[in-house]
């Protein structure tokens, strides 16, 4: 297609002896452009360019290379650079070297401007507006994979929790069913088959213990402040459970139990249950006080047992992953965790815990350090979400590239036509009445009002003819005004740009 204007040409008689080597030419350089124009734009850009100085029919390729190598290139100053010096470099050839009239450079000069420079500007803005549907798409893709990533967060968070649950439950539970066996084999007047049948369901039951221990434990999330309970159970009826099993337990509460905000309650809450568990394991028969004393401060929740009277039952030795889950529990909910044996004998778990102070709200206030009013909602979220600060900068980049690639070759034009035009018509204009008040016949030297200089003649134009313009042409500077000369003397005028 780019070759049609010169196929054309070359084909249309007559044809001169060099037509056929011009046209052969024309066509190799056409084609080496449209070859190197995907890997390389702009020499496609510079090769078409220079065939307009052999052939003016490469002028038909230069919009369309022009507009690929703003759409192809990668970068944008080494075409704007190609334009500027092409249009310095034409400047100076065709004003101060080949004599070229200010018309000629001013129709190339906008040649240059509208089938160059416009083509470019349009073929970057679609270049950005293909790079932004990109990044749209790939940002579409990352929030998908974010969510499906949160999805798959919350299912392995749920089971960690759904394992925490079972560890803590289950493991409390056969503890205590450990604790009744034991009970059962120390039982006086027990047939010795039933007594070690009893020290096998005891050693089975606390074997069983580690290995859920192990099995389920790997699932915990220790930093997850959530632990579950059976629903409304409290710490009493903790308690209340555990002597049902056998176990020697005191309870020491105050009179009037504080409210506690649910992460304190759930900590709380979480040690008695650790500290029951570890004391129907390690100390049995040994008597356990459960308290809960108010400070100004906060809550400090004790649990302490003391030495076993027959000693700790053998067992699989622990790892101590429970006091680490709890202390952590702890911490999250604000407190500290001491936990070691006794001096005078027995084992001591104490927890101090945070309380705030009874308000009003306090049912439904914050229980961390943030203010209410400064953490998203789902609205203020989804709003941040959607509005994809980075995506807005783009199609803002977007449109300024678009708005540039249509206001700036009209800007340029206009500039190019206010530098132009004065040049062009200084020394040149003739006003109406001077040019009525011309009598025919007279001498040119008799001839008052006529400007110094003409402008430049038309193709085609009689060489005694001189040309005026009456400075209403911007900003082509069209000729007015023709006075034709015979002999020295004005033989005919007339208006010849209507």
């Amino acid at each position: 297609m780019l070759a049609a204007p010169l196929a054309y040409a070359g084909a249309v008689p007559p044809h001169s002896r060099h037509s056929v080597a011009s046209l052969l030419v024309g066509l190799g350089l056409i084609s080496a452009a449209v070859a190197v124009s995907r890997r390389l734009p702009l020499a496609a850009l510079l090769l078409v360019l220079l065939g307009t100085l052999l052939d003016g029919n490469f002028v038909f390729a230069v919009p369309v290379l022009s507009y690929l190598a703003g759409r192809r290139s990668p970068r944008t100053m080494p075409v704007a650079v190609a334009f500027v010096v092409i249009a310095a470099g034409g400047t100076v050839l065709n004003l101060a070297l080949l004599g070229t009239g200010l018309a000629t450079w001013f129709l190339l000069a906008t040649v240059l401007l509208f089938a160059g420079v416009f083509p470019w500007l349009v073929g970057r803005y679609r270049r950005q507006q293909a790079a932004l549907i990109d990044a749209d798409r790939r940002y579409e893709q990352a929030r998908a994979d974010e969510r499906q990533g949160a999805a798959d967060r919350i299912r392995l968070r749920e089971r960690a929790r759904i394992a925490q649950e079972m560890h803590d439950s289950l493991g409390h539970a056969l503890s205590l069913i450990a604790l009744r066996a034991a009970a059962l084999e120390l039982a006086d007047g027990l047939d010795p088959r039933h007594r070690a049948a009893a020290g096998e369901l005891r050693a089975s039951v606390a074997a069983a213990t580690e290995r859920l221990h192990g099995i389920i434990g790997v699932l915990r999330e220790e930093t997850d402040p959530v632990t579950t309970r059976p629903a409304g159970e409290s710490i009493a009826d903790l308690v209340d459970g555990a002597r049902e099993a056998g176990m020697a337990v005191r309870l020491d509460l105050p009179d009037v139990p504080p409210a506690l905000p649910e992460l304190t309650a759930h900590a709380a809450y979480g040690l008695v249950r650790e500290a029951l568990t570890n004391a129907a394991r390690y100390a049995p028969e040994a008597e356990v006080t459960v308290s809960l004393v108010r400070r100004v401060d906060g809550m400090e929740v004790e649990v302490v047992n003391e030495p076993p009277p027959a000693g700790a039952l053998p067992g699989p030795p622990t790892t101590g992953s429970g006091l680490l889950a709890l202390a952590e529990r702890v911490r999250l909910a604000g407190g500290s965790l001491d936990t070691g044996a006794r001096p005078e004998g027995g084992f001591a778990v104490r927890a101090r815990l945070p309380v705030p102070a009874p308000t009003a709200t306090a049912a439904t206030a914050p229980t961390n350090l943030c203010d209410a009013a400064d953490l998203p909602g789902p609205t203020d979220s989804g709003a941040a979400a959607s509005s994809h600060p980075v995506g807005a900068a783009a199609r803002r980049r977007v449109r300024r590239s678009l708005l540039v690639a249509l206001g700036a070759p009209v800007g340029l034009a206009l500039a190019l036509s206010l530098i132009y035009y004065p040049v062009a018509t200084v020394g040149a204009v003739l006003d109406r009445s001077t040019f009525e008040e011309l009598p025919v016949g007279a001498a040119r030297g008799d001839l008052v009002g006529l400007p110094p200089r003409q402008i430049d003649r038309p193709a085609g134009a009689r060489p005694d003819c001189e040309y005026y313009t009456d400075g209403g042409t911007f900003p082509l500077t069209q000729p007015t005004w023709r006075l034709c000369f015979a002999g020295g003397r004005l033989v005919s005028k007339e208006r010849i740009n209507e």
